[in-house]
């Protein structure tokens, strides 16, 4: 069971998967930055310098006693982060897009330079050449 294992772990698809996570969580922290630090700013100077992830709805406020401690915190629906959160998956999803179309073009750019075996007579030509000589 362990050889077996061992063989299932050092195969090819076990690495290339673990290579795919690795890199699609490099592509998701950088994805994230950008959204967080480039476009959501952007965003906010179109909306009046409010920044979009803030944005929430507040449903009951914090409640505060005397001393200014929350004892209660506030519940809200934080919309602002979900359309973050939505621009993040669509730009992920762009770039997922364009390195996948990247890979198709370089799998048959392969494809088409890798060239064909030359064929060999059929079983059917064989057996009329024996019987030709055979004949003979």
């Amino acid at each position: 069971m362990l050889k077996e294992f061992k063989e299932f772990i050092i195969s090819g698809n076990v690495i290339e998967f673990a290579v795919a996570v690795i890199m699609a969580g490099a592509i998701g922290a950088v994805v994230k930055g950008f959204v967080s630090n480039i476009v959501m700013p952007v965003i906010g100077l179109f909306t009046g310098d409010v920044s979009l992830a803030d944005q929430k709805m507040v449903l009951s406020e914090a409640v505060v006693d005397a001393a200014g401690k929350v004892t209660t915190p506030e519940n809200a629906i934080t919309y602002g982060a979900w359309i973050d959160t939505i621009i993040n998956l669509l730009i992920i999803g762009l770039v997922m897009f364009i390195i996948v179309k990247a890979y198709n073009k370089t799998k048959k750019k392969e494809q088409e330079a890798a060239p064909e075996a030359p064929k060999g007579p059929t079983q059917e030509e064989l057996l009329i050449e024996i019987r030709d000589a055979l004949k003979k």
